[in-house]
């Protein structure tokens, strides 16, 4: 059976609950199609999350992967069209704070996720789930890592797909802070139809 990296995010800066963090865990060693979820939580860390994300991709051996972020304010599942090569942002949750530094020092200045983006995009509409593609993860830690795995995936010649998506707030978040927010089970469903997309 093919196996899938499934990643997540620990909670940062004011958000106390990250969704993702929820996803993985409920997901990781189940079968989604033809694919083995093999799930595992990121440090929201400039230094360290998409070292992470590589070494799990070198242990595990994927056949695709798939990043998940929080995008608080979004109302949509937006999967990430690029990936650049700049870490800029708030402090990560380590006290961080790059302002527009390289990710990878003479890396390309973009990558373009390898998902099926149009095919995502149309499953979750035929789930009745609102999403549409987005054309900047920001420079924050969720760009990192997605610019990481696929720098990654050029270097070893990879054909895996790889790329991110950016989920809205659950509603648990929002009761914690005013956002636009999905149930923590809908943002569940539309990541198990994004996988089966991959199929």
């Amino acid at each position: 059976m093919k196996k899938l990296l499934l990643t997540g995010f620990a909670a940062f800066l004011d958000n106390p609950i990250n969704p993702t963090e929820k996803i993985v865990e409920e997901l990781d060693g189940g079968v989604i199609d033809s694919y083995k979820i093999v799930a595992r939580k990121l440090p929201v860390d400039f230094m360290t999350a998409g070292k992470q994300l590589i070494t799990h991709m070198e242990e595990v051996e994927p056949q695709a992967v798939i990043a998940l972020g929080l995008a608080a304010g979004r109302s949509a599942i937006t999967p990430e069209r690029i990936a650049i090569n700049c870490n800029d942002g708030l402090k990560d949750n380590r006290g961080y704070q790059p302002h527009g530094e390289k990710i990878v020092t003479g890396g390309a200045d973009g990558y373009f996720s390898t998902l099926p983006l149009h095919k995502i995009i149309d499953a979750l509409h035929d789930e009745q789930l609102p999403a549409h593609i987005s054309n900047t993860a920001g420079t924050y830690v969720c760009n990192n890592v997605m610019y990481h795995a696929l720098h990654f995936a050029q270097k070893q010649a990879l054909s895996t797909p790889i790329g991110f998506i950016h989920l809205p707030a659950s509603h648990a978040l929002a009761l914690k802070k005013q956002l636009p927010s999905w149930s923590q089970s809908d943002l569940t469903r539309a990541v198990k139809t994004i996988i089966s997309t991959l199929s």
